[in-house]
C-alpha cells in the first residue's frame, strides 16, 4: 500500500512539472506572436508613409450616387472616368494643381482637368490642318492616278472613288478597287535568223568564241586543246595557238591592248601577245579547272571562275591576284563584268548568283530564285540590266541590286550560253543542239533553231556551248559540240507580213521564284 501511495505521489509531481512547462512555453509563444504583430504593423505604417505620403493630400472624388451605365460611343469606355454628358461632379485632378502662368488666375474651373466632350473633339479634329500621313496618302494617289493616265490606262480606271479614309485613331486605309490582270504588251517584231556559214576544223568540240573589238577576226577555244583564229568575212582559219594541254574553255580578247586571254581544264590562265603570238604571262592560282574568264572593260583587270568554287581577280600587268572572290559552295561556271555597280557578276552551279563589290572583294548580294544550276549570264549593252540562263528557266533582272524583273520560260534544256544585242534579241543556246530567239523586252520566243549536225557526226553530237554577237550584231556565230562553228544572220527577205508575230494577250504570269 506504502508503494503504490509513492509511486501515486510521484506520478503526481511529474504531472505537474510538465503542465507548468507547457504553460510558460503557451505564455511566451502568445507574447511573441503579439511582439511580431506589433512589429508587422510598424513596419506596415513606416512603409506606407515612404511610399505612399506624396498622395496622401489628394483631394476625394464626389461619387454619386446614381451613376448611369457607359455610353457606347465612349471613346474611354473605362469605369470610374466621366462620360461626356455626365454630371459635372464627376471630376478628375491630377496630383498637383496646375502651376500658376503670368496673368492667368487659378479659378475652381482651371484647377481641375475636365473630360472632353464628344463634339468638342470632333470640332477639334475638324479644325486641325491634315496630318503629313494624310498629304503623302493624297500626294501618292495623285502620282499613282498620273501613271495611269500616261500608260493609256484611264480607260480601264474605276470611276473616282474616295482611296482613303482617316479611321479612328488616325489611321488609314486603301480602298478595294479591283485592277484589272496584267498581259503581255505587244512584242517588237524582229526577222528571223538563218544559218549561212559552217566553219570547220576543230578536232574537239568547240567550247568558247570571242570577236575581236576591230571585227575583223574571231577566236574560238576547243576541247583539241588548242586556239583558232579565224577571218570573220570568209570564215578561213588564220592561226592556230597551242599551250594548253586540256580543253580551252574560255577567250577573251582585251579592247584595251593587243592580248588574247585563255582559261583551260588545265588550271592555266594564259595571256598571249598577239604581236608575237605567244605566251607572255600565267595567272596561277586556281585550285581545279578554268571554267570562264572575263575582262573589265575599263581598268586593267581580269576575272577568271573555276571549279573549286571562286573567283578570281588578276592584276593583267603584275599577274597579283588582287581578289579571291569566295562564298559559293560549287562550281563557278560563268563571270561577267562591267564599269558600273555590280561590277562583277558570277553564276554557279549552286543554283545562285552572287552580285560582288569589286572594291572590298565582297558579296553584294546573292541571287537564290534559280533552282538549278546557272551556266550563263549576259549583260544588256544599253539597258541597266542582265540574265541568267538555268534549266530550269531564263531570268531578267535589274542592277545594281539584282531586282527580279520576269522568267523567259520554254526553253527546257540545259543552257550553256545566252548573248544579246542592242535590237533587245536575247539568244540561248542549249547542250541539246537547239537555240531560242526571245524578244528581251516582252520575254516572247519568236525563234527556234535547231541545226543539223555536222555530217559524220554522231546525232548525240548537238549541243551549244557559246554563242555571240559580231561587234555590228547583224552576225551570230556559235560554239557547237559537232565540232564546228555556225554563223547565222538576219534573213533580209523576211517581212512582218510573211513572218507575223504569233502573239496574244495573254495574262502575264511573272513568277518570283
Amino acid at each position: 500500500m506504502t508503494e503504490e501511495v509513492q509511486k501515486h505521489s510521484v506520478h503526481t509531481l511529474v504531472f505537474r512539472s510538465l503542465k507548468r512547462t507547457h504553460d510558460m512555453f503557451v505564455s511566451d509563444h502568445a507574447k511573441q506572436v503579439a511582439l511580431d504583430e506589433q512589429s508587422y504593423k510598424m513596419k506596415m505604417t513606416v512603409k506606407m508613409r515612404a511610399d505612399y505620403k506624396p498622395v496622401l493630400h489628394m483631394p476625394v472624388l464626389k461619387e454619386g450616387r446614381d451613376r448611369g451605365p457607359l455610353h457606347a460611343s465612349d471613346p474611354y469606355g473605362q469605369p470610374g472616368y466621366p462620360l461626356p454628358d455626365a454630371s459635372p461632379d464627376y471630376l478628375v485632378t491630377g496630383t498637383h494643381p496646375y502651376p500658376s502662368a503670368p496673368g492667368v488666375a487659378l479659378t475652381a474651373d482651371t484647377q481641375l482637368q475636365k473630360m472632353p466632350s464628344e463634339a468638342g473633339v470632333h470640332s477639334m479634329a475638324l479644325a486641325l490642318p491634315p496630318s503629313q500621313a494624310r498629304q503623302e496618302a493624297s500626294r501618292t494617289a495623285a502620282s499613282v492616278a498620273d501613271i495611269h493616265r500616261h500608260a493609256g490606262g484611264a480607260e480601264r480606271s474605276q470611276p473616282p472613288q474616295h482611296a482613303l479614309s482617316l479611321m479612328e485613331g488616325g489611321t488609314k486605309t486603301s480602298a478595294l478597287v479591283p485592277r484589272k490582270a496584267p498581259t503581255m504588251p505587244k512584242p517588237q517584231w524582229h526577222p528571223p535568223w538563218k544559218l549561212y556559214r559552217v566553219i570547220s576544223g576543230h578536232l574537239g568540240w568547240v567550247r568558247s568564241i570571242a570577236v575581236e573589238p576591230g571585227n575583223q577576226w574571231f577566236v574560238t577555244g576547243s576541247a583539241d586543246r588548242t586556239i583558232k583564229i579565224w577571218d570573220l568575212a570568209s570564215g578561213k582559219l588564220k592561226l592556230s595557238l597551242t599551250g594548253h594541254i586540256s580543253t580551252v574553255r574560255g577567250v577573251a580578247v582585251s579592247t584595251r591592248s593587243p592580248y588574247l586571254f585563255s582559261c583551260g581544264e588545265d588550271k592555266q590562265v594564259k595571256c598571249w601577245d598577239l604581236e608575237y603570238n605567244k605566251v607572255i604571262r600565267h595567272y596561277h592560282g586556281h585550285l581545279s579547272a578554268v571554267y570562264d574568264l572575263d575582262l573589265h572593260p575599263t581598268i586593267d583587270v581580269l576575272v577568271t571562275c573555276s571549279r573549286d568554287a571562286t573567283a578570281r581577280v588578276w592584276d593583267i600587268r603584275t599577274k597579283a591576284n588582287v581578289h579571291t572572290l569566295s562564298g559559293h559552295t560549287n562550281t563557278v561556271a560563268t563571270v561577267k563584268c562591267q564599269s558600273a555597280e555590280p561590277q562583277v557578276i558570277t553564276g554557279s552551279h549552286d543554283t545562285t548568283i552572287r552580285l560582288w563589290d569589286l572594291v572590298a572583294g565582297k558579296t553584294r548580294a546573292t541571287l537564290t530564285n534559280h533552282k538549278k544550276s546557272v551556266r550563263a549570264l549576259v549583260l544588256h549593252p544599253r539597258q541597266y540590266t542582265f540574265a541568267s540562263g538555268s534549266p530550269d528557266n531564263i531570268k531578267q533582272w535589274k542592277c545594281p541590286d539584282g531586282n527580279f524583273i520576269q522568267n523567259l520560260s520554254g526553253h527546257n534544256a540545259i543552257i550553256n550560253t545566252l548573248a544579246v544585242n542592242s535590237d533587245g534579241v536575247l539568244v540561248s543556246g542549249a547542250d541539246n543542239g537547239t537555240i531560242h530567239m526571245w524578244d528581251w523586252r516582252t520575254g516572247y520566243n519568236f525563234q527556234r533553231i535547231h541545226a543539223a549536225v555536222q555530217p559524220g557526226s554522231l546525232d548525240s553530237e548537238s549541243g551549244i556551248f557559246a554563242c555571240v554577237f559580231d561587234q555590228s550584231e547583224s552576225r551570230l556565230i556559235t560554239a557547237e559540240a559537232d565540232k564546228t562553228i555556225k554563223v547565222y544572220k538576219e534573213d533580209d527577205t523576211a517581212t512582218e507580213e510573211s513572218h507575223p508575230v504569233n502573239w496574244k494577250p495573254e495574262i502575264l504570269k511573272r513568277k518570283r521564284f
